[in-house]
């Protein structure tokens, strides 16, 4: 009843193969939306530091003025004007190393939304002490704890290596 040939299984098992291959290949979908496949074998331009030399020149298209310039680059340079330099740099360059180092100020705002954020948090526990917390127990004003300590000393609390150990009892003082 189940009797199938080692060449049907293997038939069946290369078509699900096959299938599996082009239909992953075909289109990759996560969560309803199609995800996109960067070819990172291509060549891409970057401005960096630290990456002198881009894998592409910055523009790829180029003018015909562009295009008269890079013919004369082959030329020899010192009939090139400075003009001229400059243009067949930014073909190759967007931007020279002190454009790249120019400082940011995204300082000022990560500064300025860490101010906003304390004093919304600021405003909020100050409301929070008003309107939410219990007003402070009896236990914490001066007037009760100068009485506790009293006790304590009267109690003779730990007189040994503890509390009461610093009280001099005969000349009613802290020693």
């Amino acid at each position: 009843m189940l009797h199938l040939t080692a060449g049907r299984i293997g038939s069946l098992l290369t078509r699900r193969g096959v299938m599996a291959l082009t239909s992953s290949n075909v289109r990759m979908a996560s969560h309803g939306h199609a995800v996109e496949q960067a070819d990172l074998s291509v060549p891409m331009y970057c401005d960096r530091l630290d990456y002198p030399l881009p894998d592409r020149a910055f523009k790829d298209e180029l003018t015909a003025a562009e295009k008269s310039l890079k013919q004369k680059e082959k030329g020899p340079w010192t009939q090139l004007s400075k003009e001229e330099k400059l243009a067949l740099y930014r073909v190759m360059f967007r931007k020279t190393y002190p454009e790249m180092k120019v400082p940011s100020h995204e300082w000022k705002t990560v500064l300025g939304g860490m101010f906003i954020f304390f004093g919304i948090t600021g405003l909020i526990v100050i409301w929070q002490s008003h309107y939410v917390y219990p007003p402070a127990p009896h236990t914490f004003d001066p007037e009760w704890q100068a009485k506790q300590v009293q006790r304590m000393l009267d109690m003779r609390v730990n007189p040994i290596e503890g509390f009461a150990s610093y009280w001099d009892y005969e000349n009613k003082k802290w020693k």
